[in-house]
């Protein structure tokens, strides 16, 4: 949440949402009460929210009385990236590169400033990275994802959207400010291969490329700082492979 709130702010429609982002932020099943705690919520407020939530399907109640999230959360997940018009044979030119190269592959887009992951490919060379899953928000600064997609826009439209979201730090090499990466990416050309090396992770390095004449960009992750020519050449074969279809 950032800003001040509206003023017609529904405040149960809001409690309720901030029980759903404590249970699923939670690493195990949670009991009513912890709930309330963790929400700020008085005890009665707390039940009747979760038990709705657990009539529409959004929380599920184990039989010890402790919540995890419903089913039909999943099902608003796969809606959601559903709804990026991803390139045509995208999810299978994904799957090949991670196949062919080893190496976890991605797919992702700007949507409003934040890049959104709406695509994985697991591959074994790649350490896993919890914020680069399939619907997750993630930092447009510190990936070779994201660089390649702000690299594609115009300069002041680039330092709107970083100032917006801010330049947070993952690494100590991770861009400090606006103008550090400008700088960077003032030696770099639109369309090219673009890597990180230690920004979002230490010891991971990452490449990633727009796709041209779209908005969407693909990229892998590698274990170590080095990103093999191999992976590279694997991967200007999969934006041909996109750019084709």
């Amino acid at each position: 949440m950032t800003g001040e709130p509206p003023s017609d702010l529904i405040r149960s429609v809001s409690r309720a949402l901030r029980v759903l982002e404590v249970v699923a932020r939670a690493d195990r099943p949670l009991p009513v009460k912890v709930i309330a705690r963790r929400c700020g919520l008085n005890l009665s407020t707390t039940y009747h929210l979760v038990r709705t939530l657990c009539y529409e399907g959004y929380l599920h109640r184990l039989p010890d009385g402790d919540h995890l999230l419903g089913s039909k959360v999943a099902e608003r997940f796969h809606e959601m990236l559903d709804t990026f018009q991803r390139p045509p044979r995208a999810s299978a030119v994904l799957r090949h590169l991670a196949e062919a190269s080893g190496h976890t592959a991605y797919l992702a887009q700007l949507a409003e400033g934040r890049l959104i992951v709406v695509d994985v490919a697991e591959g074994p060379r790649s350490p896993w990275l919890e914020d680069l899953q399939a619907g997750l928000e993630t930092a447009p600064h510190a990936t070779a994802l994201g660089k390649a997609l702000l690299l594609s826009l115009p300069s002041p439209v680039r330092r709107g959207v970083l100032t917006e979201y801010g330049l947070r730090r993952f690494t100590p090499s991770t861009p400090a400010s606006v103008e550090d990466l400008e700088e960077e990416l003032s030696r770099l050309r639109p369309g090219q291969v673009v890597e990180e090396h230690g920004q979002f992770r230490e010891e991971v390095a990452c490449a990633g490329a727009i796709v041209p004449g779209t908005q969407w960009a693909i990229g892998f992750s590698t274990r170590g700082l080095a990103i093999p020519a191999a992976a590279t050449a694997r991967l200007e074969a999969a934006i041909r492979d996109l750019t084709r279809t």
